[in-house]
C-alpha cells in the first residue's frame, strides 16, 4: 500500500497506507462485490456533503469529480471491491477467481473491444496508457479510452462469448468464467446445455443489470465462489490478523494466514470449534465466537433449529441486514441429517483401495484408513470448481523508456517492460504437494506467471526474444505453485473422475493434465515456427511482434490489426514471406506509429536432412542426418542488426564446438524443451538444502540422438547452461546399440527416463534411469514403425498400417491394444493435444483423430484444404491467447498455419478440448521440403512420466508428485489399474459400528 491508486479508472480508486483498505472508494456497482457500497457507483466519487469536494465537477466531462472516497471515515465494513484494487494481479495473489473472473484474452467478443479502424498510437499515447495500464495491447484497443473502459460492463447484454466485470484494476478487462462441459458447451445449474444463441443465457426475463447477493444471473452459471455469490466479502473470512499480520515476517503469503476451512465448517468428525487453525494462528487459535461486528452483534452464533439440529449463523461485517447459515461438514456426511449429501460423504469418508481394487466409504471406515483425510489433502482440492492458470506472460523490455516505478521508493529506471498475459486459461486442474508449513499435503496447483522475456535496444534491435529464464535452482521458469483458487462451489466441485481413472475410459487427457504431465494444448510457439527441411532448417515468422502477439492471418489479427490483416490476405495472398511492412515516415514525419517492420524467414543450411529439431532457450538442437548432431545459437534470430542470426559458434569453432559427428542422425529428443540448468540445481541441492528442492534426474543433462546405423547416442548439453565458456565442446557420453536392436532407428520419444525408439523392426523401449548404462526393457514388432507420442497411460505409434495403441501403465513394458488401432494410408509424425491426435498423413493431409476414449478412437477429419495440403510430414499444436493453432510441415508444399479454434468458428473455444474447426490462415514456401517441426514450449508440464521435476515450484517444500505418488491415484497396491464412477454406490457404504458410537 505504498502509493495511492492511479485514481482514474474503476478498480483503481484508492488511497495508500491504512486508508488503502479502511477508507472505501466506489469501484464496482456489482452488489455481490460491494454490498452496501455498490449504490455509490464505480467512479470514485464522494457521497458526502463536504463542501470542499461535494460540488466539485470535472469540467471535461461535466460529472462529479473522481478520485475521492465515498466518505472521509475509517471503517471495518470493507467490501471485496476494495480488496480487488490490489489482489487482481498475478504477483499480488490473483483473486479475481473469487468473483468468478480471470484476465481477458483479447479475443472473446473482439468486435466490441477493438476499433474498426486500426489505431496507430504515438509513443506519447503509448506511454500515457502504460502509466496506468502495463499491457502492451492496451494502447491499440478501445479500452485505452477511459470513458470506454468505465462502461465495458454495459456492453454485456450485447456480447456472445463472455461477460465483463465492472471493475478494471490496472485498466484491465476481466472476463467471467461460466459453467461448461469438457467440450466447451455452456451449462445451466442442472448441467443442461445452454445454446449459444439462447436470449436468456446472460439474463433471464425481468432480471436487471445487476442481481442481489444469493442470485445467479441468467441460465448460465457464473462460476464465482459460492461464498461471494451468497454475499460474503473478503473481510468475512480474513479477519484482523490476516489483514494486519501478527508482528512476524513471513517469507510466503500463505504462511501469514490465520483462518482455515475447518474453523467455520468443521470436519467429518466434529462441528467447528470456531478456533482459528491456519499456520499464522496463535497456539490455541483465536476464538471467532467472540468477534462482534460494527453494529455490536456477534459475527458467529450457534442456534438450535425446530428439528433439534445445531445451526451456525454468520453475519456480514459489511451489511448488517445480511446473514447466512454456515454449511457444516459433519451434517453433510450424516445419513440421519436433512443435509446429508451422498457425494460429499463418499468423498470425505472414502477408504483406501484394497489389493483387489475394492473400496468402501462411510463413517465405519477407520480414520487412519481414509483416503481423503484432511491430514492428507487440502479441503479445497475437491471443493474448488476451477483454477485460473497463467500459461505464460510475455515481458518485452524497451530500452531508454525512462520510467518512474509505482511502488517502494519510486526510483527511476531507464527500461520499461509491459506485462502481457498470453494464455490465461480456466479449464486446467492440476495437483501436487503443498508447502512444508502446510504439511506437504495434496493440494491444487496452478501455472503462475510463467514468463518469457524479450529485450529491444534503442536501435529497435531485438537482442533476445521470448526467452524463458532459468530459476536459481536450475528449474525452468514455467512456474507452478500450490494455490487456493477461492472458487468453492456446492454443485460444480471436482468429482472422482477428475482425479482417478474413469470407468468409461474417457479421461486419459484429464489425468495427464492433473498430474502435471502436460497436454500439449497450451504450448507456446512464439514469433517463429521452426521447420526442419531436406537440406536445412528454417525460422518462419508467424506472429506480430507487438502486443497482442496475434498469429498472422488469425481471427485476433483481423480485429486487433485490421490493416495488417488486409495486407496479409490481399497483398500477400496469405503467404508468409520476406518483406518490410510500414513506413519510414508517417504523417507526423516520424517512424513511431507505423514503423518499418522487417519480416524475415531465416534459412540455415545443413549437410543433410533435418529429421528432428528442438528449440530450447537460445539454442536449436538438430539431428541432421549425415551431418550428425549439432546445436545452433539462435539467440539473435529476430535481431535485424545481425546479418547471420543463426550461427554454429558465436565467435569461432576453436573456442566452441557444439557438434557431434554420427553416421546418420535421424532424430533427437530432449528430456524437456523448457530452459534448465542441471549444474545450478546440483549446487542448490548440495549446498542449500534448506531450499528443499528436488534434484534433477540424471537424464536431464543429455540430448538423446537416434542414428540409423549406430543406435542411441547421448550428448551432455548442460555445458551450454553452466556458465563456463571453456567447456562448450560436445562429446559423446555413450553410444549404445546392443545386439543391433536399434538398426534403422528413425524416431525417439522421451518420457522421463524411458526412451521409445521406432526402428526397422518395430518399437524398442530403453530405460535411461542410468543414462550411461542404457537397458533394453521391451522390443515389439511393427510394420515399418515411424514415430510415437505418449499421453499418460497410452503410447501411440505410427507404422505402415496406421496408428497403433499401447498401454504404458508400466512405462517399461508397453502392452498392445488392438482396439485402439486406426487404419491410415501413410501415417507419419503424431502430436497429441488433449483429446485429439493430430497425425501427419502425407497424401491424406492432416488427420485428426478423437482419442477421448483411447481404446475407441474415431477419425474426426482428414483435411487437405481442397488439395492444398497433400504431403504432410509433421504437425505441432500451440495456443495463442484464446485460440488454438496447428503448424504443419507439408513436405514439398512448405509450411502451413491452421487456426483450429476461434470465437468465430467454434463458440465452445473455452472448453477443455473443443472440437477443432480447421481454417488455413497462412502458408510459407520453403527452399526444400518441410519434414519436421520444433515443438512449442511446454507450458503445462511440470514433471515427467517417471517423476522428474523440470519446472520451478513457488512455495518452500512444494513439488509435483513422484511416480509412486502418481500411481496411488490409479493403481491398486498390487499395481492393477482401478476405475471409478462419479455416482455413489450405496452398497459400498459402511455405517458406524455400534462400538464406535
Amino acid at each position: 500500500m505504498w502509493y495511492a491508486g492511479t485514481n482514474d479508472q474503476p478498480g483503481d480508486y484508492r488511497h495508500s497506507g491504512c486508508a488503502g483498505c479502511h477508507v472505501v472508494y466506489a469501484n464496482d456497482r456489482e452488489p455481490r462485490h460491494s454490498l452496501i457500497w455498490a449504490k455509490y457507483g464505480r467512479d470514485g466519487q464522494t457521497a458526502t456533503v463536504d463542501p470542499t469536494i461535494a460540488a466539485k465537477v470535472d469540467h471535461a466531462t461535466g460529472q462529479k469529480e473522481k478520485g475521492h472516497p465515498v466518505e472521509h471515515a475509517f471503517t471495518r465494513a470493507i467490501p471485496t471491491a476494495q480488496c480487488m484494487n490490489c489482489h487482481m494481479h498475478q504477483p499480488n495473489i490473483f483473486l479475481n477467481s473469487f468473483l468468478g473472473y480471470t484476465m481477458w484474452d483479447y479475443e472473446s467478443d473482439a468486435p466490441h473491444m477493438w476499433p474498426a479502424k486500426q489505431k496507430y498510437p504515438t509513443a506519447a499515447e503509448v506511454r500515457a496508457t502504460n502509466d496506468r495500464n502495463p499491457e502492451g495491447a492496451a494502447a491499440r484497443g478501445k479500452w485505452a479510452d477511459l470513458e470506454f473502459l468505465r462502461n465495458v460492463y454495459d456492453l454485456n447484454p450485447e456480447l456472445k462469448d463472455t461477460q465483463f466485470a465492472d471493475y478494471h484494476g490496472h485498466g484491465w478487462n476481466f472476463r467471467a468464467i461460466l459453467k461448461r462441459d469438457r467440450e466447451g458447451n455452456l451449462l445451466d445449474a442442472e448441467g443442461k446445455i445452454v445454446a449459444p444463441d439462447d436470449p436468456e443465457k446472460w439474463r433471464k426475463a425481468g432480471e436487471g443489470k445487476f442481481v442481489e447477493p444469493g442470485a445467479n444471473p441468467g441460465k448460465t452459471v457464473h462460476m464465482m465462489d459460492i461464498h461471494a455469490e451468497k454475499g460474503l466479502q473478503c473481510a468475512d473470512c480474513h479477519f484482523g490478523q490476516d489483514s494486519h499480520g501478527n508482528g512476524l515476517i513471513y517469507g510466503e503469503v500463505a504462511n501469514a494466514i490465520e483462518i482455515g476451512c475447518k474453523d467455520c465448517h468443521g470436519t467429518v468428525d466434529q462441528y467447528p470449534t470456531l478456533l482459528t487453525s491456519g499456520p499464522a494462528a496463535p497456539p490455541n487459535g483465536t476464538n471467532l465466537g467472540l468477534l462482534r461486528n460494527p453494529d455490536g452483534k456477534r459475527r458467529f452464533e450457534w442456534f438450535i433449529d425446530a428439528d433439534g439440529n445445531r445451526v451456525l449463523i454468520q453475519r456480514s461485517i459489511v451489511d448488517p441486514k445480511l446473514e447466512w447459515r454456515v454449511s457444516l461438514v459433519k451434517d453433510s456426511v450424516d445419513r440421519n441429517s436433512s443435509r446429508f449429501n451422498a457425494k460429499a460423504a463418499r468423498a470425505k469418508l472414502m477408504g483406501t483401495i484394497s489389493d483387489a481394487g475394492a473400496v468402501n466409504w462411510g463413517p465405519g471406515v477407520p480414520k487412519e484408513n481414509r483416503a481423503h483425510g484432511d491430514d492428507k489433502m487440502a479441503c479445497f482440492t475437491c471443493h474448488l470448481s476451477w483454477t485460473t492458470s497463467c500459461g505464460g506472460c510475455h515481458l518485452p523490455i524497451e530500452a531508454n523508456w525512462k520510467t518512474s516505478t509505482h511502488k517502494y521508493e519510486g526510483e527511476e529506471t531507464r527500461n520499461f517492460a509491459t506485462y502481457n498475459p498470453q494464455v490465461a486459461r480456466d479449464e486446467m486442474f492440476q495437483l501436487g504437494r503443498h508447502q512444508t508449513t502446510k504439511g506437504n499435503i495434496i493440494a491444487p496447483v496452478r501455472s503462475t506467471s510463467a514468463l518469457v522475456l524479450s529485450s529491444t535496444n534503442v536501435n529497435r534491435e531485438r537482442i533476445y526474444i521470448q526467452q524463458p529464464p532459468i530459476s536459481s535452482a536450475g528449474y525452468s521458469s514455467q512456474a507452478f505453485a500450490p494455490h487456493f483458487p477461492h472458487t468453492v462451489r456446492t454443485t460444480e466441485t471436482k468429482t472422482c473422475t477428475d482425479c482417478h481413472l474413469s470407468a468409461n475410459d474417457d479421461n486419459n487427457a484429464i489425468i495427464s493434465q492433473l498430474l502435471l504431465l502436460g497436454t500439449n494444448f497450451v504450448n507456446f510457439v512464439g514469433l517463429n515456427a521452426w521447420t526442419g527441411l531436406e537440406s536445412g532448417f528454417e525460422a518462419v515468422r508467424v506472429t506480430e511482434w507487438e502486443e497482442p502477439q496475434a498469429v498472422i492471418g488469425s481471427y485476433l489479427q483481423k480485429y486487433a490489426y485490421p490493416d495488417f490483416y488486409r495486407l496479409h490476405v490481399e497483398r500477400n495472398r496469405r503467404e508468409l514471406k520476406e518483406w518490410t511492412r510500414g513506413a519510414t515516415f508517417d504523417k507526423h514525419l516520424s517512424g513511431e506509429t507505423d514503423h518499418n517492420e522487417l519480416f524475415r524467414n531465416v534459412v540455415q543450411g545443413t549437410k543433410d536432412r533435418v529429421g528432428c529439431l528442438q528449440l530450447r532457450g537460445e539454442y536449436m538442437f538438430v539431428a541432421e542426418g549425415k551431418g550428425g548432431f549439432r546445436a545452433y545459437d539462435v539467440a539473435s534470430i529476430a535481431n535485424k542488426g545481425f546479418s547471420e542470426p543463426i550461427v554454429s559458434a558465436p565467435f569461432s569453432p576453436i573456442g566452441q564446438d557444439m557438434h557431434v559427428s554420427t553416421t546418420n542422425a535421424t532424430c533427437m529428443a530432449l528430456p524437456t524443451n523448457q530452459n534448465i540448468s542441471v549444474k545450478r540445481n546440483d549446487h542448490i541441492v548440495k549446498h542449500i538444502p534448506e531450499n528443499q528442492e528436488q534434484a534433477f534426474r540424471p537424464i536431464y543433462r543429455y540430448a538423446v540422438i537416434t542414428d540409423s546405423v549406430e543406435g542411441l547416442i547421448l550428448v551432455d548439453i548442460d555445458t551450454l547452461s553452466d556458465g563456463e565458456f571453456r567447456n562448450n565442446f560436445f562429446k559423446r557420453a555413450v553410444t549404445w546399440n546392443a545386439g543391433n536392436i536399434l538398426a534403422g532407428a528413425r524416431h525417439i520419444t522421451l518420457a522421463g527416463d524411458i526412451a521409445y525408439v521406432t526402428t526397422k523392426a518395430g518399437l524398442a523401449v530403453i530405460d535411461l534411469a542410468d543414462p550411461l548404462h542404457p537397458k533394453l526393457t521391451a522390443s515389439l514388432s511393427l510394420n515399418d514403425a515411424r514415430a510415437s507420442a505418449i499421453q499418460f497411460r497410452f503410447l501411440w505409434v505410427s507404422d505402415a498400417e496406421g496408428l497403433k495403441l499401447f498401454d504404458v501403465t508400466d512405462l517399461r513394458h508397453p502392452m498392445p491394444q488392438p482396439n485402439g488401432s486406426v487404419a491410415l494410408a501413410n501415417a507419419q509424425r503424431i502430436y497429441l493435444a488433449r483429446t485429439f491426435a493430430y497425425v501427419a498423413g502425407k497424401q491424406e493431409g492432416l488427420v485428426i483423430v478423437n482419442i477421448t476414449r483411447p481404446l475407441a478412437p474415431a477419425i474426426y477429419a482428414k483435411e487437405t484444404f481442397g488439395g492444398k495440403m497433400t504431403d504432410v510430414e509433421d504437425v505441432i499444436i500451440g495456443s495463442t491467447n484464446a485460440s488454438l493453432f496447428a503448424y504443419v510441415a507439408d513436405g514439398r508444399n512448405g509450411l502451413k498455419v491452421i487456426q483450429l479454434t476461434s470465437p468465430e468458428s467454434q463458440p465452445n473455444f473455452y472448453g477443455f478440448s473443443p472440437a477443432p474447426k480447421p481454417e488455413l490462415i497462412a502458408w510459407a514456401q520453403t527452399p526444400s521440403p518441410a519434414v519436421a517441426l520444433s515443438k512449442g514450449l511446454d507450458r503445462d508440464r511440470g514433471v515427467d512420466e517417471t517423476g522428474g521435476q523440470m519446472a520451478i515450484f513457488g512455495r518452500l517444500g512444494s513439488r509435483p508428485f513422484t511416480r509412486s505418488e502418481m500411481e496411488r491415484l490409479f493403481l491398486t497396491p498390487k499395481g492393477v489399474p482401478f476405475k471409478v464412477l462419479d455416482t455413489p454406490d450405496m452398497r459400498e457404504y459402511v455405517p458406524l459400528r455400534l462400538s464406535d458410537r
